[in-house]
């Protein structure tokens, strides 16, 4: 464990002690989200990201450590374990390593190595390769012919039959073969030079053939150069036949050093080792380690997507809500109609409608009576119009009829990513049993605008949409990966405990599904939870949940204004104390008057001397003095608000030089997709984010961020739009 430890502490560059502090509370059960909130002062504040890396790489080294036990039990009950085997098993640092250690003593299939041996040619195999014997080796091989002293039966047996001096010689050959494929430090070498030098070459499959992936078909690239997208492009390309794909080696390089550790001078073995080794490379060695190679470049590929999807969708989540709105939402389409839902400022569905405003109805006239109608009966303040199809049309058709409407209506383009799997899911059929399936995307749509962390919980995190390659990883580690950030971002924002769906409550701290859809159960049964010490009475929900999930629920209204609040119950007794200290208590967290003036005194606690005082750590007396002073703060509130607009641009209207602001929709690898209100995102490449080298696009914007760019090129046949951040 203590190996373990310093692996962890070392990668991270974080203490010994706060690895093993982490380590004893996730062991306990304790949720990521809950140690990153409630535990700073054991674990010195290492946030959910850090938590989720070191949870990660424990269940990774704990599986090495177990596989290690395995391998070296198995060469031992062999009774082939020596002391360079167990220090090389002891010194792997990755699977793959291991793996490479225990090859030889893996029980192996029928092989051409594994026939020679059983013909009893091991022999001649060893003095090959120690390569003393100055006999000629046809002479000494002659002892190993068998056809004369097998039986009648054997004879028919090819296995066991050894019939002139040259099978003899070539079934040695392939068991030194075998065992130069199987030397591990040959195959570490190897790896290391390919990693070095070999470069990903890739051809067209079929000449002249359009399809996306033309720029690889001629097209080659260092191996330590090449970006994780690329990679990821490359597998799919392939994947779909339109590309070849090979990886180039120095191969002379490779056998040359094989050549140098095997082969013991000029002697009658030479050449015959030579074309083995080369044998053993082309035929054993090459294709696996290709295989490897590929293996782990995609990995690495798919976890770097993976974070870059995890860290957008975090900042989708984290999008701004726009409270007390009525907000229209508006699902685009063309034959079928535009789905149109109205819900007030809670969420509820007020109408739903569907009109026709584009091909090939284009009833124009009668859209925009039903809507304008719509919008004043319902005082609607927003329109929600979902990015998918027809929704440059509609932004069009919006933008025209709002300029007829009595009241001030701004209108808002939504990401509508996943609203269509949303709608015919179980869930959307439980919410609305009685309203059409397809009328439940615009419902998303408009709901999105409200409040994007409570409605996108409801849908798959892949479907979501923002990231790069996504149905190409590894799905079960993508979909773990979402979920952690959905979790996060759920609890970082905090839950209304009395208006939270199952689908919400079920990714706090502490909540499965079954707690989750029992504390809706008792609120329908016994009205709203007064107070956070009531969840105790619900179904399931024992100590140990509670202790999880408690400070990230809230209560309005309830008894206990702390509980607008991400303080902890266990922590209810200090912050009271915290309070009297400096003239207030709890209830004038209600007083607005009072709350400029608490603020002001929060402001000049010695944070050092009062948790000495209150015997609480300086941590969380650090995040109960910020509680207290923002109370019922929902953080998402500092995110950058939508971009609200009432009129349409076109590409037409785009020309060089022009400078506009835009939503950031998309951050990938090589830069980010920026709305700036064509039909189209725009792109700005990674080398126009800023004067200054940028590694990752991902440390300059973030999904949902407002940017000033300017247009610097406009591709009208392919509509494309290239943008500068160097405004």
């Amino acid at each position: 464990m203590d190996k373990i430890i310093k692996t962890i502490a070392q990668e991270l560059n974080i203490k010994e002690k706060q690895v093993e502090n982490a380590i004893k509370l996730i062991d306990e059960g304790n949720t990521i989200p809950f140690i990153a909130r409630y535990r700073k002062e054991v674990t010195g504040g290492l946030s959910d990201e850090i938590l989720r890396d070191l949870g990660e790489r424990l269940t990774y080294l704990r599986n090495l450590e177990q596989r290690k036990e395995e391998v070296i039990k198995s060469i031992d009950e062999q009774g082939k374990l020596t002391d360079e085997i167990l220090q090389a098993v002891a010194i792997a640092k990755t699977l793959a390593e291991v793996e490479d250690i225990y090859r030889p003593y893996k029980q192996k299939k029928k092989t051409r190595a594994t026939v020679a041996k059983a013909k009893g040619l091991e022999p001649l195999a060893n003095i090959i390769l120690e390569q003393k014997e100055t006999k000629d080796i046809k002479e000494i091989a002659k002892e190993y012919v068998n056809i004369d002293k097998l039986s009648d039966e054997d004879k028919k047996n090819k296995d066991k039959v050894v019939k002139t001096v040259e099978d003899a010689i070539a079934g040695a050959l392939d068991i030194i073969a075998e065992m130069i494929s199987d030397e591990p430090k040959y195959r570490k070498q190897i790896k290391k030079i390919c990693y070095r030098e070999a470069l990903i070459v890739t051809k067209a499959s079929k000449e002249n053939e359009k399809s996306n992936y033309e720029m690889y078909y001629d097209y080659n690239e260092a191996i330590k150069y090449i970006p994780s997208h690329r990679i990821l492009a490359i597998n799919r390309g392939e994947k779909e036949g339109f590309l070849k794909v090979k990886i180039e080696k120095p191969e002379d390089k490779i056998l040359n050093y094989i050549e140098r550790d095997i082969i013991k001078g000029e002697t009658q073995f030479t050449s015959m080792l030579k074309e083995t080794i080369l044998d053993s490379f082309k035929r054993l060695i090459e294709p696996s380690i290709d295989r490897e190679i590929r293996s782990d470049l995609t990995e690495k590929a798919e976890e770097k997507a993976i974070k870059v999807f995890g860290k957008n969708s975090k900042q989708l989540l984290l999008g701004a809500p726009i409270k007390g709105k009525t907000v229209m939402g508006f699902d685009p389409a063309y034959r079928t109609g535009c789905k149109i839902a109205v819900i007030d400022e809670t969420g509820k569905v007020l109408d739903y409608t569907t009109v026709y405003p584009t091909e090939p109805q284009n009833d124009v006239e009668g859209a925009k009576k039903e809507l304008l109608k719509l919008i004043d009966k319902d005082k609607v303040d927003m329109i929600a119009i979902g990015n998918g199809t027809a929704s440059r049309e509609s932004e069009m058709f919006v933008a025209d009829m709002i300029k007829e409407c009595k009241r001030d209506v701004h209108y808002v383009i939504v990401s509508e990513a996943g609203a269509s799997v949303y709608s015919a899911s179980k869930l959307a059929t439980e919410e609305y049993p009685d309203i059409n399936v397809s009328i439940r995307g615009a419902i998303s749509i408009a709901r999105r605008l409200q409040d994007p962390l409570a409605e996108l919980v409801k849908i798959d995190p892949k479907a979501i949409g923002v990231g790069q390659y996504q149905h190409d990883v590894n799905q079960k580690k993508l979909s773990e990966s979402l979920t952690a950030v959905v979790e996060d971002s759920v609890n970082k924002v905090g839950v209304d405990v009395n208006t939270a769906t199952p689908s919400l409550l079920s990714y706090v701290s502490g909540i499965n599904n079954t707690i989750a859809k029992n504390i809706v159960k008792y609120r329908d049964v016994n009205g709203k939870l007064k107070n956070r010490k009531e969840l105790l009475k619900v179904p399931k929900l024992g100590k140990v949940a509670y202790e999880q999930c408690a400070g990230f629920l809230r209560i309005y209204d309830g008894d206990n204004p702390l509980e607008v609040t991400a303080v902890h119950p266990e922590s209810y007794e200090a912050t009271e104390k915290l309070l009297a200290k400096i003239g207030f208590d709890k209830n004038d967290l209600k007083d607005k008057e009072k709350l400029e003036d608490l603020r002001n005194k929060l402001k000049n606690v010695n944070v050092a001397e009062m948790s000495k005082e209150l015997d609480i750590g300086e941590m969380t007396l650090g995040d109960i003095i910020e509680e207290l002073s923002r109370p019922g703060r929902d953080p998402r509130e500092d995110m950058p608000k939508p971009i609200l607009r009432s009129d349409v641009l076109k590409l037409d209207d785009l020309k060089e030089g022009m400078v506009l602001t835009g939503t950031v929709r998309n951050v990938i690898d090589f830069g980010a997709f920026v709305d700036i209100g064509v039909k189209h995102d725009g792109l700005v490449h990674i080398s126009e984010m800023s004067d200054k080298y940028i590694k990752n696009p991902s440390d300059v914007v973030s999904v949902g961020d407002i940017v000033k760019v300017k247009v610097i090129n406009i591709d009208r046949e392919r509509q494309k739009v290239a943008l500068s951040m160097k405004v």
